[in-house]
């Protein structure tokens, strides 16, 4: 009988391959975003200021029933089109990147003192990257997502809003996007690393780790950044609103102005229950999912 000699996962050298690491990160984004794609429709509409009394929600649950029973379970994943498109390229580059500027810090090698510098350094690197890419993808996708969305294809909603407000709308919220997910994602890896090493120092295939320090840290991680991302929806949504204060928002220190002038303090955190329960579970399959598709890709 022939013996098949088993591979230790997290036995293999950490430094795969760009290659690898970008096809397995890509696979992780797209299974990432489409699982929780629901949650995060209801998060951008509770961090919308909506005008509508029917567009006002008290909860995760009441915007669930509400929406599913007004406008149909659909609406829920109005927009994730736009994020499958979006989210595999990007990915692909956000990891990597990572991966590449972690080897390059020094973030691989065994017994470096302050590793977690090169593994913060290589995060923030990767999301500068990824998100340039992703920003417009995000933008559309929001525009689909909020109450009585005119759009239903992520391509006629794309020229619609380039044809009435330029490229630049694809990118108004991309400063915010930087100041919001540079931290997020240094938090993110970092926390991910150390929690990894904490639950397994051995190093041996272990997914309920990968499962539970990614989720603890994309809850952390989204926690920290809720205001930063209520920003972000006001500006990428703007276009969708109203009210003429909104529509003229032009960046991160103007949507900060109108969230604590509209709803004080509190404004600050709209969206961070969806938010943290979205990134909780969506960042413990992405890691599950890239730690396996990475060392999948390499044993082939």
């Amino acid at each position: 009988m022939e013996v098949v000699e088993e591979i230790e996962y997290e036995g293999l050298p950490p430094n795969a391959g760009l290659g690898v690491s970008m096809m397995a990160g890509a696979l992780a984004g797209i299974t990432e975003h489409a699982v929780m794609f629901p949650v995060d429709s209801i998060k951008t509409r509770m961090q919308v200021f909506a005008t509508s009394p029917a567009a006002v929600y008290t909860g995760i649950g009441n915007a669930f029933t509400r929406i599913s029973s007004t406008e149909g379970m659909r609406a829920l994943w109005r927009g994730v089109s736009s994020v499958i498109v979006g989210a595999g390229p990007a990915h692909a580059v956000h990891f990597g990147m990572y991966e590449a500027v972690k080897e390059f810090a020094g973030g691989n090698v065994e017994g470096v003192r302050n590793q977690w510098i090169a593994t913060s350094f290589a995060g923030a690197a990767a999301t500068v990257a990824s998100d340039a890419l992703m920003n417009p993808f995000d933008v559309i996708k929001q525009r689909m997502q909020v109450h009585k969305s005119e759009f239903r294809s992520f391509m006629a909603c794309a020229r619609t809003v380039y044809r009435n407000e330029g490229l630049g709308a694809f990118y108004v919220s991309y400063p915010t996007t930087l100041t919001m997910t540079v931290p997020f994602t240094a938090v993110q890896f970092t926390v991910y690393e150390q929690l990894k090493h904490l639950f397994n120092p051995s190093g041996v295939y272990s997914p309920v780790t990968h499962m539970v320090a990614g989720g603890l840290a994309g809850g952390v991680a989204g926690a920290v950044t809720t205001p930063l991302d209520v920003a972000k929806t006001i500006l990428q949504t703007r276009g969708t609103s109203t009210d003429p204060e909104i529509r003229h928002c032009r960046g991160m220190m103007d949507a900060f102005r109108i969230i604590w002038t509209r709803d004080g303090l509190k404004g600050f955190a709209r969206g961070l229950t969806p938010r943290v329960l979205t990134f909780i579970p969506s960042n413990a399959l992405c890691w599950l999912s890239y730690e396996f598709f990475k060392a999948a890709i390499r044993d082939d």
